[in-house]
């Protein structure tokens, strides 16, 4: 049987890395981009086409599926691989960014969050403990402790209780998911480096997360609305204070340009909504740069968004059509080509950083795609 957790880098390139996870449901290459299931579907997709674009993880989001169809019922159906239909790995988040973001009424304490559910109004806690609980009954792969995110622009003393807070949480985070039997033997427990874009409260973060020992580290507390330029700055260092045999996750990210820069500086894992929201409003993601599907322009245009694209059967007039129409199968197709080209650029990642040439790649990338380099 394959190990529970084993993490390996097979070249380096500055600071970027390629190499792999291998997991008890299969193997995660790396730098790795997870498709967002928020409520265990990848909106408007197949499990079988997610997977034939590449996906080898997607995730699974803790707070809307405790709400619904709520984590003892998952449970009581076996989990939510066999709910979704896929059986490769599953990262879900810890649902502390959705009680913080969603919630009016979240009261913040040291034994965890109170909240009223976005969906009725009725009442809920979510606490270390009850976090590792639900990933438990979900049957995550890989789990992540329950953090506190508070704004970029909060003050110090205020991002450095809530680190400090969250560091107590991951503690907690990792007895409970310890004490989870058989999960906890086949899972993984990732940890969540906390300190807004202060250097000194990362190193903190960091190294009181080392002290506790996770499978894997995330830089949380970014993508929040401090611009690309801050989050480079952060990444500058961010990820070097992290272990570097243990791979590194970026929370919520992001643009293209974003996952290259975050690539550059030492980031493995990825995640967001973006190529699944965008394909379902009518945004395509291209070699050239984002279009948008309803101008004008590509009502008479036969030619396909990419002629690799799993879409490419199908032109930017008829796609063009679809959206206008506000046809579902305009949406599907959006979202398939989307999720494909975030595939591809993590696939183009991977091989400049094995062939030593991911500077010159990243360099003709962004001058195609329309972005300067932010160094």
């Amino acid at each position: 049987m394959t190990e529970r957790f084993t993490f390996s880098i097979a070249a380096t390139d500055g600071k970027a890395r390629t190499g792999a996870i291998r997991m008890q449901r299969g193997e995660i290459r790396t730098p790795a981009f997870m498709p967002v299931g928020t409520a265990a579907t990848v909106k408007a997709m197949k499990p079988a086409d997610v997977r034939a674009g590449g996906a080898d993880i997607i995730l699974g989001n803790t707070y809307h599926l405790m709400l619904r169809p709520g984590a003892e019922r998952m449970a009581k159906l076996g989990g939510l691989h066999g709910f979704m239909g896929w059986d490769r790995p599953i990262l879900t988040d810890s649902g502390g960014y959705q009680v913080m973001s969603l919630s009016d009424l979240a009261k913040v304490t040291e034994e965890g969050v109170s909240f009223r559910s976005h969906l009725d109004g009725s009442k809920h806690m979510i606490s270390p403990e009850r976090s590792m609980e639900i990933q438990r009954l979900l049957g995550s792969d890989i789990v992540m402790a329950f953090d506190e995110l508070v704004k970029t622009t909060s003050s110090r003393d205020d991002q450095a209780r809530a680190m400090e807070r969250s560091m107590r949480w991951a503690r907690r985070s990792r007895e409970g998911f310890d004490a989870g039997g058989d999960h906890a033997a086949r899972a993984a427990l990732f940890g969540i480096q906390q300190g807004a874009l202060d250097e000194s409260l990362r190193k903190a973060s960091a190294d009181a997360l080392i002290d506790i020992g996770f499978d894997g580290y995330a830089v949380g507390g970014l993508a929040v609305g401090e611009g690309q330029e801050a989050m480079f700055a952060c990444l500058d260092y961010a990820p070097g204070q992290l272990p570097v045999d243990k791979p590194r996750y970026l929370m919520g990210v992001g643009k293209p340009t974003d996952i290259v820069g975050a690539v550059e500086r030492g980031i493995d894992m990825f995640d967001c909504v973006l190529p699944t929201r965008s394909g379902r409003t009518g945004q395509a993601f291209t070699w050239d740069g984002p279009i948008n599907i309803r101008n004008a322009k590509f009502a008479e245009d036969l030619t396909p968004l990419d002629p690799e694209s799993p879409t490419a059967s199908w032109s930017k007039a008829y796609l063009h059509h679809l959206v206008r129409s506000g046809e579902i199968l305009g949406a599907m197709l959006m979202t398939e080509h989307n999720l494909w080209f975030y595939q591809h650029l993590m696939h183009n990642l991977r091989t400049a950083i094995a062939e030593g040439r991911l500077t010159a790649w990243a360099d003709g990338f962004r001058v195609r795609y329309g972005a300067a380099r932010a160094d």
